[in-house]
């Protein structure tokens, strides 16, 4: 394996493990809270919260690993053989699938109907409660399960390969 592949893959493992961790901040406790703020709050700091995403590093590494998963996808089916590649491959599907896949056609699609909402209506407070916080979240949790199942398949696929090579005598 070239070392820059190698040096990719270790940076791959922790981003995987870092965009999850932000998921799962919001999976287990911020959509919690914002739930619970009464009144329109939680509808404010969403909306504010979906607004400027766009403007930091975790975007950037959000979409950065779309592209570099499509590159260990690529290694794992092409450049490998057996079970290291096959980890590897899985380990770049799962996130553009479970992660990049799931935020495109579902948490992405929530966000935009939740932004075009007044905050002082009725129908915006029902649809927060009832409909985005329990759905947003559960596909968030899909995302952070998919983030996580990627950093240690490629992990494990490393592994298997540091553990399958020849050792010098």
């Amino acid at each position: 394996m070239p070392t820059t592949i190698f040096f990719l893959f270790q940076f791959a493992i922790l981003a995987y493990a870092l965009v999850g961790g932000v998921f799962l901040a919001f999976s287990d406790f911020i959509m919690r809270s914002l739930s619970l703020t009464g009144g329109h709050g939680g509808v404010e700091a969403m909306q504010v919260i979906n607004r400027e995403v766009f403007r930091w590093v975790f975007m950037a590494m959000f979409l950065g690993m779309a592209a570099v998963s499509l590159i260990i996808a690529g290694y794992g089916a092409f450049g490998l053989s057996g079970t290291a590649g096959t980890l590897i491959l899985m380990a770049g599907l799962v996130y553009l699938i479970g992660c990049f896949g799931v935020t495109v056609f579902f948490n992405v699609p929530m966000n935009e109907a939740l932004a075009g909402m007044e905050m002082s209506s009725g129908t915006t407070h029902d649809y927060w409660l009832q409909t985005y916080v329990p759905q947003w979240t559960f596909w968030n949790s899909v995302r952070t399960i998919a983030c996580v199942t990627s950093s240690a398949l490629l992990l494990f696929g490393l592994l298997w390969m540091a553990q399958t090579q020849p050792q010098p005598v």
